[in-house]
């Protein structure tokens, strides 16, 4: 008996999945707009030339992470506190990568390494929904790819925008813009709260970030996200096994 081999999808197939993932992500990356502005402005009138916040922005592509390394720049910290509070801001990647693995671990090293590049929360958001809903090693990188190297991007873009315009506007910062960021990442949390453990992993993260937000080096929202995770699974591995399921494996 012979096997078929499943098809695989075609040069058109990978440039329609490309594009629907740089569409998806398109209200994403309004959101992160006036961040990079924002980010852009403080470079230029801070002690760093232009061409370094440009360059964090192309080779580290996390506005978190850049914007808490701008401030510890601009306070002389060393490059032992700026590295490893960025690491610890970070951290939440090797959830988003563990969430995701099973969905790229058929994919060669030059993809994995590609997605992982471009994986920020808004990418994840929308990769996750895309890949949830189907089976692991069935799906092809290219949505995930065209959703993450459209936020690339966007963020370069307003990045140069707020570096050479943003000197124009001395008081940018302080319009409340950022806003728009953290209602970028409701959105990110609040269609992922489909069950009691979800939720009740956002309000246990949630609360402690806000109570142990004076921590030094962010370790209090490291703290969170562990306390967090520590409840869903603690919820996770606490659901009741169907009855069906039990007697099957007697």
């Amino acid at each position: 008996m012979t096997h078929s081999t499943p098809a695989q999808p075609t040069r058109p197939g990978h440039l329609k999945a490309f594009t629907a993932g740089a569409r998806d992500i398109i209200p994403m990356m309004v959101g992160a707009a006036p961040f990079g502005v924002i980010f852009g402005t403080l470079v230029a009138s801070g002690p760093l030339h232009l061409w370094h916040g440009q360059l964090m922005s192309l080779v580290v592509f996390a506005g978190s992470a850049q914007f808490i390394a701008l401030g510890l720049i601009a306070g002389h910290a060393s490059f032992a506190v700026i590295l490893a509070t960025t690491l610890v801001v970070n951290l939440r990647h090797v959830l988003y990568s563990a969430t995701l693995a099973p969905h790229v671990a058929h994919l060669s090293a030059r993809w994995r390494w590609a997605l992982g590049a471009l994986l920020t929360d808004e990418v994840f958001a929308v990769a996750w929904e895309h890949y949830r809903h189907k089976e692991p090693g069935t799906v092809a990188p290219h949505y995930f790819f065209g959703a993450g190297l459209a936020m690339y991007l966007n963020w370069q873009l307003w990045t140069a925008v707020g570096l050479l315009f943003g000197a124009a506007f001395p008081g940018l910062q302080s319009l409340g813009l950022d806003f728009a960021m953290v209602a970028t990442f409701i959105a990110i949390v609040v269609p992922q709260l489909i069950a009691l453990r979800y939720i009740a992993a956002a309000v246990t993260a949630g609360t402690l970030a806000f109570f142990w937000q004076a921590w030094p080096y962010k370790l209090g929202l490291l703290g969170a996200v562990f306390a967090g995770v520590a409840v869903g699974v603690l919820l996770s591995t606490a659901r009741p096994t169907p009855r069906g399921t039990a007697e099957a494996s007697r």
